[in-house]
């Protein structure tokens, strides 16, 4: 079972469109945070101990990931997917931009 975490800046668009969209998947539980200051769901040491694989949708997400939680990510694969902040919650593009950069780790 692969346990996938989905981070973004404030959890209310990107992260729980993909965490929607691959809890549907076979042999798959996700879950999904944010890192601002108000995030629906602030990022916690508990849910990155719990996922077998990370991912951020941005760079500076990664970099602030790496400063905020750094003795929690030993061993944890990150993965920056590289989508901007300029969708909305579960927009066909963003699920198909997220489908085509996260479904190959997950085969």
């Amino acid at each position: 079972m692969k346990r996938v975490l989905f981070i973004c800046t404030q959890n209310r668009l990107r992260s729980p469109t993909a965490e929607s969209i691959f809890a549907e998947w076979p042999n798959v539980e996700t879950d999904s945070a944010g890192l601002g200051n108000d995030a629906i769901t602030p990022l916690s040491s508990e849910q990155i101990a719990w996922a077998t694989m990370i991912f951020v949708m941005e760079k500076a997400h990664r970099a602030k990931l790496s400063k905020k939680f750094r003795t929690y990510l030993n061993g944890k694969r990150i993965i920056c997917l590289d989508i901007p902040d300029e969708y909305e919650y579960m927009d066909p593009v963003l699920i198909q931009l997220l489908k085509s950069k996260v479904s190959r780790f997950l085969a």
